[in-house]
């Protein structure tokens, strides 16, 4: 069976709706807009299908057969559609279906992806589709609204209706309409009769949906298509059941519109008629005041005027015609011409009888009377222009004098209070300045006025002479600005020498002044860094300091009777300008602008000046036996620790060579350190009582001292290394002695193993320089010409491992490296004349090993693997004896037997092969 694609808009000739208003599949399987749409499409076919005696109870079912879906086309189109197929089976069904699909696709139609089974099949989703395609087509698409068409055009139709109601606002099918305001807003606009819409409340909308949709059904034959509940109840009405719905309004309105065209023909035709009598009507009343005479402010014969007051009126009133009468009368004049012309052409253009006025009052007998104004408006003219002229020169004359009167009297208030001010007296000199500036520009000002007081009194003079009616006030009032134009004369010339002489006054003054403070400037701060010398806490260390602060003090001193004259000199200004305030009664307003010093201040400080001399001069006497004490004590502890120093480093020498050199056996080598170390603790008093005089420096505050260059803590250090190095040194060779003893050593040998170790030592320092390094090894057959001997009385790695092999050892790096783990157990890379003979001893001497006492242990038991403590006691001395017994572990073998010893773990822990 064909499956057609349900697109309505299928065809240039029938774009009747945008493309994003298409069907909207998905949407319908919400199931509240089903609800809507099914209940909606339901009434809306339903409306349709009465014309033809049936109905739709359900949408889905009841198209199933095709036969009612070819009905409803057949009603909307007002077309006859092929005959249907009367059986009942599928087949058939599905014949009728497509006759009808067929049909809606010839109106050009484009049904997507639906085809004959759907339908038949009972398909809600394609059904409802394929219904708001029909709906589409034949009830929105040939709605048009100002070149919109379809949903635009409806929507713009809405829009238009609703406009004059409050709270409507129509901007789409589906939440604008929730209110139900919309509804009933299209019903009022069209059947206000029907719905008191005054009463209808915006938060009321199921009473307003429910009013919209019972008056619609009631009285404009439009099926109830939704409940309100049905609307109220969603967040977004169904747009497609709401398109329907409006669309019967739409429809249902439509033939009141044409109704309502008729009547406004009808009516526009009368109200032409009726404007045009009324102009006529008004055309008439502005002829009868145009053409009669008694209607003119000109008419009858002038009256005229003795007095000047009079005539002034006559002309007041002759200026104020024009204004106030001819351009209204003009406009009148127009107005009729128009109120004439206009019925006439609408008339002609409306096709009906022309309106013509009476008699006498055609636009020419208008315009006659018109010329007759004119005519007594020129005589009217002519008669007052001889009297305008008369009373034009006194008028003009008089109103200049009082102008020009005005003027002067405004500018003369106050200028005679102004001129007797004193407020010179108080002025300072750059105040008397600016007053003088300010006089001189008001004495161009009051020259310049000159003039304009010689004009009124030329006015006043004319105004006598043409017998002016007010002429005694007039020159009354003349007398009075000449009177007082002489008094300010006078009074500016006595303020000017005021001033001048106040300036030279002040300009005396003032150079006083500036004398004063260019002085006294220089001085006050001579003074103040006087002060602040004298006053300041020096902080000297030398004898040489304070008597290089003692020198400037006086010569400080010597400057004192010139200062004390310049102090006169500076006093003897001010004095001077004291003498000219009182002479000449001066008014001083204030101080030097100078300068903030004042004489009270100058003798101050000079008073204090010589207050403190005499002080800095005990303080510096005070200062100089201080120093002079200081340098004492500097002496004495440099005399002492020049000695001490030198003395302490000698010793260390000596020590250095004693511990390299060998004179003698070591029994006489420590016997000469012990009696160095005797004289040097001997000489423990003297640096006990260098201690003492550094006490003294130290309370004294003496930080230098340019005697020496021994310190209290270079002499300690120095001290306590020359104790700790003697100490070190003899614990050196009882420690050799030791060895020598234990390991079984000849004085040779030690000799011999010293000669090895010294034979890098030429300048028998204790150290290496770098060359005799060098050149040892190279004797030796080694290249290590980069590296340097440390000059620390010890052996690094590589120098041990060289003095080995000049000792004829013969080894390897492994080999090397297990005696550097011997003689440098700490890895710092230095060996020590110490660490040497201790590896040389062990390496030369007779010594014992763990197996050699072991075996001997193993003798004295009989040969048994352990031992008892009876047999140790009969073998060993008893002390020995008891050292072992307390040390050795009991034995725990196989053939151990109570009170057995172990003294094979006792024998490897002496040699650090095990635990002791």
């Amino acid at each position: 069976m064909p499956t057609f694609d349900m697109d309505p808009y299928d065809g240039d000739e029938n774009d009747y709706m945008p493309q994003e208003d298409d069907w909207d599949r998905d949407m319908l399987l919400d199931p509240a807009w089903e609800k809507q749409q099914r209940k909606t499409f339901t009434a809306w076919c339903n409306s349709h299908l009465r014309k033809a005696g049936t109905q739709i109870e359900n949408i889905e079912e009841d198209f199933r057969d095709g036969l009612k879906l070819m009905l409803l086309l057949e009603v909307i189109s007002g077309e006859r559609l092929a005959k249907p197929e009367r059986g009942k089976m599928r087949v058939h069904k599905i014949s009728n279906v497509n006759k009808a699909l067929h049909y809606i696709t010839s109106k050009g139609v484009k049904l997507v992806s639906i085809g004959a089974e759907e339908i038949v099949d009972g398909n809600a989703k394609m059904t409802l589709g394929m219904i708001w395609t029909i709906i589409l087509r034949f009830a929105i698409q040939d709605i048009s609204v100002e070149e919109t068409s379809a949903k635009e055009g409806l929507l713009l139709w809405c829009q238009r209706k609703t406009a004059p109601y409050k709270n409507v606002n129509i901007q789409n099918f589906h939440i604008s309409w929730k209110d139900g305001l919309g509804f009933c807003a299209l019903i009022h606009r069209h059947r206000p009769e029907l719905i008191d819409y005054g009463k209808l409340r915006k938060d009321d909308p199921m009473t307003n949906l429910n009013t919209a949709f019972d008056v619609a059904e009631k009285y404009l034959d439009i099926p109830k298509m939704l409940d309100a509940e049905d609307i109220v109840g969603t967040a977004r009405p169904d747009e497609k059941a709401i398109m329907t719905y409006v669309s019967s309004f739409y429809h249902a309105f439509s033939g009141a519109q044409k109704a309502e065209t008729a009547a406004n023909r009808i009516c526009k035709v009368l109200a032409v008629n009726q404007e045009n009598e009324q102009l006529m009507e008004d055309y008439e009343k502005l002829a009868t005041l145009g053409v009669d005479p008694s209607h003119h402010p000109l008419a009858g014969e002038p009256c005229p005027e003795k007095h000047h007051a009079g005539y002034a009126a006559e002309a007041g009133g002759l200026q104020g015609l024009s204004p106030q009468h001819k351009p209204p009368k003009v406009q009148e004049k127009c107005q009729l011409e128009i109120n004439f012309q206009h019925p006439t052409d609408q008339a002609e253009a409306e096709q009906q009888a022309c309106l013509l006025p009476s008699e006498g009052k055609m636009v020419s007998d208008v315009s006659n009377a018109w010329g007759g104004l004119e005519g007594a408006e020129k005589g009217y003219e002519e008669w007052l222009l001889n009297e305008i002229r008369r009373l034009e020169r006194l008028d003009h004359l008089a109103e200049k004098f009082r102008q020009k009167a005005a003027i002067h009297e405004a500018w003369t208030e106050g200028k005679e209070e102004m001129l007797q001010a004193r407020d010179f007296e108080t002025a300072s000199l750059s105040e008397i300045k600016a007053l003088l500036k300010k006089h001189e520009a008001f004495e161009s000002d009051l020259a310049a006025h000159q003039d304009r007081v010689e004009q009124i009194a030329a006015i006043a003079q004319e105004l006598n002479e043409l017998d002016y009616y007010d002429s005694p006030s007039v020159n009354a009032r003349c007398q009075r600005i000449c009177d007082q134009w002489d008094a300010l004369g006078a009074l500016t010339q006595k303020r000017s020498e005021a001033l001048q002489r106040t300036e030279k006054l002040l300009e005396t003054i003032d150079q006083l002044y500036l004398e004063f403070a260019k002085r006294a400037a220089p001085f006050n701060n001579w003074m103040e860094g006087a002060m602040e010398d004298l006053q300041d806490t020096f902080i000297v260390h030398t004898i040489e300091e304070i008597q290089g602060l003692s020198t400037a003090h006086e010569q400080f001193k010597a400057t004192l009777p010139e200062a004390d004259k310049e102090r006169g000199a500076i006093l003897g200004i001010h004095n001077e300008i004291a003498k000219i305030v009182a002479t000449y009664h001066v008014n001083m307003a204030g101080t030097n602008p100078y300068t903030t010093i004042n004489p009270q201040e100058i003798n101050a400080k000079w008073d204090k000046v010589r207050q403190l001399v005499p002080q800095r001069d005990q303080a510096l006497i005070e200062e100089h036996a201080r120093q002079q004490n200081n340098e004492r004590l500097r002496r004495q502890f440099a005399n002492q620790a020049n000695v001490i120093g030198p003395w302490i480093q000698t010793k260390m020498e000596e020590i250095g060579r004693i511990s390299i050199e060998m004179h003698g056996t070591l029994e006489d080598q420590l016997t000469h350190l012990r009696q160095y170390e005797k004289n040097i603790v001997n000489y423990k008093p003297k640096i006990d009582q260098l201690e003492g005089d550094h006490q003294l420096i130290q309370e004294a505050l003496i930080f230098d001292n340019k005697h020496t260059n021994y310190t209290m803590e270079h002499i300690r250090v120095g001290w306590e290394q020359l104790l700790t190095t003697i100490a070190r040194t003899i614990n050196e060779i009882e420690n050799q002695i030791l060895t020598r003893d234990a390991k079984g050593i000849s004085q040779d040998q030690m000799n011999e193993f010293r000669a090895s170790f010294n034979h890098f030592d030429r300048d028998h320092s204790g150290t290496l320089g770098a060359e005799e390094f060098k050149a040892c090894l190279i004797s030796l057959g080694f290249d290590i010409a980069n590296d340097a001997q440390k000059k620390t009385g010890m052996m690094e790695a590589e120098d041990f491992k060289t003095c080995l092999i000049s000792l004829g050892y013969n080894m390897g790096e492994a080999e090397f490296s297990r005696i550097m783990s011997i003689v440098d157990p700490n890895r710092v890379g230095v060996v020590t004349f110490q660490s040497f003979i201790d590896f040389m001893s062990r390496e030369t001497a007779d010594t014992d090993t763990a197996d050699q006492v072991i075996a001997s242990f193993k003798v004295l038991a009989g040969d048994k693997n352990f031992i008892m403590a009876d047999e140790l006691r009969r073998e060993l001395p008893p002390d020995q004896a008891d050292y072992c017994i307390a040390r050795m572990a009991p034995y725990s073998g196989t053939d151990a037997v109570p009170g057995a010893l172990d003294y094979m773990s006792f024998s490897t822990a002496l040699y650090g092969e095990s635990d002791l």
